[in-house]
């Protein structure tokens, strides 16, 4: 049984819904009475998605940043629950190890890469659902990852420019795309959270210097590192009609990174 019903009768895609922050969002709109199909590149993962998801998920094996990959995922939606209300897009990842970094020092498959990953797969997403939702004359919600990373740089230990730019072009894509179609009831809202224990932050996670740059940056509740449960309330809520008058809106979900300078309070 749900947990809630602000989902209720729902159905939502998420890409790069297999693990980490997707699955977890994934889970929390099941719990909140909603359908959710979930797309991945890693089959094994699907298949563990599928199972945690239980018969209210659908898992679709796919690379986001392959043209026609979504419109098959939205296809098989369509297939099993013969709608489609809303698309989380929670897919990316760091190029650090392609060859992102400081701009002087990125090669061109770091860039390259870096930007498939992280803008062109939001872009693929977005237009994909955009017209679904034009073709089917419905309202409808899209939700994108971006990172504080767009906006709030960290040039002592965060500095994969490639990334950051991905990042602060998907608030760009999401905000100019909110206002064109706000009158056809469609919302479109971004997500962006600070360091998240997920498997693309094993590096951070493992730096002492950064994890205690962290607990000074990140100061809510004793100076942690983010969890993937923490953005679950605000994907649900973007998700739900609660979020009925909301868009074009960056949410920043970062334990206070974006308010702070990383130095502590001094006193």
């Amino acid at each position: 049984m749900p947990q809630s019903d602000r989902l209720q009768d729902k159905v939502i895609l998420v890409v790069g819904g297999t693990t980490g922050l997707g699955l977890s969002a994934a889970r929390a709109m099941v719990g909140a009475g909603a359908r959710v199909a979930v797309l991945g590149r890693n089959p094994d993962h699907a298949q563990d998605a599928a199972k945690a998801l239980g018969p209210s998920g659908l898992a679709v094996n796919g690379d986001a940043t392959t043209p026609g990959t979504i419109e098959d995922a939205i296809a098989r939606t369509q297939a099993k629950w013969e709608r489609l209300d809303g698309l989380y897009h929670v897919a990316g990842g760091s190029g650090r190890r392609l060859g992102d970094g400081p701009l002087h020092e990125i090669t061109d498959e770091g860039w390259d890469r870096t930007l498939q990953w992280n803008l062109t797969s939001v872009f693929l997403s977005n237009r994909a659902v955009l017209r679904h939702f034009l073709e089917h004359q419905q309202a409808g919600s899209i939700l994108n990852m971006t990172s504080v990373l767009g906006f709030s740089p960290s040039p002592a230990h965060f500095s994969t420019h490639a990334y950051a730019t991905a990042k602060a072009a998907i608030i760009g894509l999401t905000r100019s795309s909110a206002a064109h179609y706000a009158p056809r009831n469609i919302r479109i809202n971004a997500l962006a959270p600070a360091l998240v224990a997920t498997p693309m932050s094993e590096r951070a996670q493992g730096d002492d210097a950064i994890m205690d740059f962290i607990r000074h940056k990140q100061p809510l509740d004793r100076g942690r590192i983010g969890q993937p449960e923490d953005l679950d309330g605000a994907a649900v809520f973007f998700m739900s009609d609660e979020a009925r008058f909301v868009t074009g809106q960056v949410l920043a979900v970062d334990g206070g990174w974006s308010v702070t300078d990383g130095g502590g309070r001094g006193d």
